[in-house]
């Protein structure tokens, strides 16, 4: 039988909410990444914030060039990420990038597209993490070259607490960092600890590190901070997410 539209089809109210969920980060990741997105995922709680994600080409090897060109793609990632909306944090997932390219490089490249978020990096949030936990001094690893490994030590020591030492795996492609074993990342966390540092800093978006944490600090009896877990951290602070969560280390009881 047909229908009459006209008489069936009816206009009902509807009420729009400000935003589907109440706190918004937007996160740059390379394109190469295994790693962030997990750990946002894993950390995250999808009732408190939304976590929107956009990739940047990268090209491998992780060099101090290839590094400093993912500078210029912030711009448009971020942009296309909910286009003309605002968003609480942008975060850019490349501990090695914000080193070479500079935090402040950095946040003027996402401001551009945002120009009202917070901005993050691994780095910038490991100097919060750093402070919060009143850190002075840090044993640093990465996955990374030795020539990589010392810009990042020598950054960190200008930026942020004392270096005591600094130790790296050597390796030169993200997507190989992201295969590091978690039984390979605890090992060279524990012999990479110098005593006299106040932390453990772990380098690298890549590496499954944030998994790690805890049991990493049950071996050193100190804080340890990794750039996954540092990043998001610092991105649920700033949207005023204060609350503690379990299985990701000391910082997230600050």
């Amino acid at each position: 039988m047909d229908l009459d539209t006209q008489s069936t089809t009816a206009m009902l109210p509807v009420h729009l909410d400000d935003r589907p969920v109440g706190k918004r980060i937007a996160f740059v990741a390379l394109a190469t990444d295994h790693t962030s997105e997990r750990d946002f995922a894993r950390i995250c709680d999808p009732d408190q914030v939304g976590v929107y994600t956009n990739r940047i080409a990268f090209e491998n090897p992780t060099t101090r060039e290839t590094l400093l060109q993912t500078g210029p793609r912030l711009t448009e990632a971020a942009a296309q990420i909910l286009p003309a909306e605002d968003v609480d944090v942008i975060a850019y997932g490349c501990t090695a990038a914000s080193i070479v390219l500079g935090n402040d490089v950095v946040t003027r490249y996402l401001n551009a597209a945002k120009p009202n978020a917070h901005c993050v990096t691994p780095s910038s949030a490991a100097f919060a993490a750093f402070a919060a936990l009143d850190i002075a001094c840090v044993s640093v690893l990465t996955p990374y070259s030795l020539e990589v490994t010392d810009n990042l030590a020598h950054y960190f020591a200008t930026h942020g607490p004392e270096v005591a030492n600094a130790s790296c795996l050597g390796l030169t492609d993200d997507r190989q960092m992201a295969r590091v074993s978690q039984e390979s990342i605890i090992d060279a966390a524990i012999a990479a600890c110098d005593p006299r540092a106040d932390a453990l800093f772990i380098s690298c978006t890549a590496l499954r590190a944030a998994v790690c944490v805890e049991r990493i600090e049950d071996r050193l009896g100190k804080p340890v901070i990794t750039s996954n877990q540092a990043m998001i951290w610092r991105c649920l602070r700033l949207v005023g997410l204060n609350y503690p969560i379990s299985g990701y280390g000391q910082i997230f009881n600050i």
